[in-house]
């Protein structure tokens, strides 16, 4: 392979090993309170405390939570909540003292991005292994890519990277041909998102290993046409930055990404072995692409998509079922989400076409215990024969 830039990653990501590099300086300047901050409990409740002898109020804020849990204090300062049972998942958590975010102190568990601060994490673990725990079982392998992009707006130097997970047994000499699917992050995260956070491999792993999911190369990249289109939450609030990105970042994966894939690996460049698929900014630039190039995709799907401030009649391509001869449109989003209304929408608009959409109402958020959901689902979807 010609690189200009390769990393093998493993066990921990590229992206917790530097959180967690920024916690150690941190504590080595602040000294840690003697408590447990967080106690996971027999019946799968959680006990947060957290040391603070000054603020007048503290809560919790927890993934798939819909409101911060109140915390009491007792005289020594230290307060303290037990959540209800918690579904077993990896949960993101912070503590909010007199409003204003606090991470937690005692703990090295910490997960971010360049772009979104560093965040606590804990794990409330199954009776078994879950679909995204790390098993005793063959392991793919991640490989970071570092190219150069004359698309990409406001990356220094113009350097841009994917990721890119080979399943267990790939061999790059070898005649076999895998089919790929384009994994696609949200907005503020990196192409580290979907392995930092979502554990993307090892639910590929477990998937392969259990005979429920083809083995497959997936292609994660970095999901910003303009970066600038992450500098600030109000761009969702205006149409023309969307579009923006959404263009710029379209010729990427099109004419970057892609032919740089197939160049360095054994996978299928047939539209039916191509799957495209994201979450929230991802799920709306995968729809976008796919649908808009169903000759090199006949697999899509949106996890929470931000559809939010998408024109249908304006913006989708008016496709046949015929024409699209789609083996799979999957749509999907959690009933809790402020995205569930749009992406009915979005549901309606494509079946008033007559395309056959796969449509899914989970549980929860707008939060990474859905979108791990949906990925162990969608996945076992894609690339089989009837």
């Amino acid at each position: 392979m010609s690189l200009s830039g390769r990393l093998h990653l493993s066990g921990l990501s590229l992206g917790l090993v530097l959180g967690l590099s920024y916690t150690a300086c941190l504590q080595a300047q602040t000294p840690i309170p003697p408590h447990t901050s967080q106690i996971v409990n027999p019946d799968h409740s959680v006990t947060f405390r957290y040391i603070d002898p000054t603020s007048a109020s503290v809560s919790v804020v927890v993934d798939n939570i819909k409101d911060p849990i109140s915390m009491t204090k007792d005289a020594d300062g230290l307060w303290s909540v037990t959540t209800q049972p918690l579904v077993p998942e990896i949960y993101e958590y912070h503590f909010l003292a007199d409003g204003q975010t606090r991470r937690d102190p005692t703990t090295l568990a910490v997960t971010g991005s360049t772009y979104f601060p560093l965040t606590n994490f804990l794990n409330v673990p199954g009776d078994g292994p879950l679909s995204w725990d790390a098993t005793d079982v063959p392991h793919g392998e991640l490989h970071r890519h570092i190219y150069t992009t004359h698309i990409v707006q406001g990356v220094s130097r113009n350097q841009s990277d994917y990721i890119v997970y080979t399943p267990p047994g790939y061999n790059p000499s070898a005649k076999q041909v895998y089919p790929v699917l384009y994994l696609l992050h949200g907005w503020g995260d990196m192409a580290i998102g979907w392995t930092d956070k979502g554990r993307a491999n090892f639910i590929l792993d477990n998937l392969i290993a259990q005979g429920k999911a083809k083995p497959m190369v997936v292609v994660m990249p970095l999901g910003y046409g303009d970066t600038a289109f992450v500098s600030d939450w109000g761009v969702w609030g205006h149409d023309e930055p969307i579009e923006h990105n959404l263009d710029l970042y379209s010729q990427v994966l099109l004419t970057e990404i892609m032919p740089r894939v197939e160049s360095e690996y054994r996978i299928s460049k047939d539209r039916n072995g191509r799957a495209i698929a994201g979450l929230s900014m991802g799920g709306l630039e995968a729809l976008s692409i796919g649908l808009h190039n169903t000759d090199k995709f006949a697999y899509i799907g949106g996890f929470s998509s931000a559809v939010h401030r998408l024109n249908f009649i304006k913006s989708l391509p008016l496709l046949t079922p015929k024409d699209a001869n789609l083996k799979l449109l999957w749509v999907s989003c959690g009933t809790g989400d402020n995205l569930i209304e749009p992406n009915r929408k979005l549901v309606a608009f494509l079946k008033g076409d007559n395309l056959a959409v796969t449509a899914i109402e989970t549980p929860g958020l707008h939060t990474w215990p859905v979108w791990r959901d949906n990925l162990t689902n969608f996945a076992p979807l894609l690339f089989q024969t009837k």
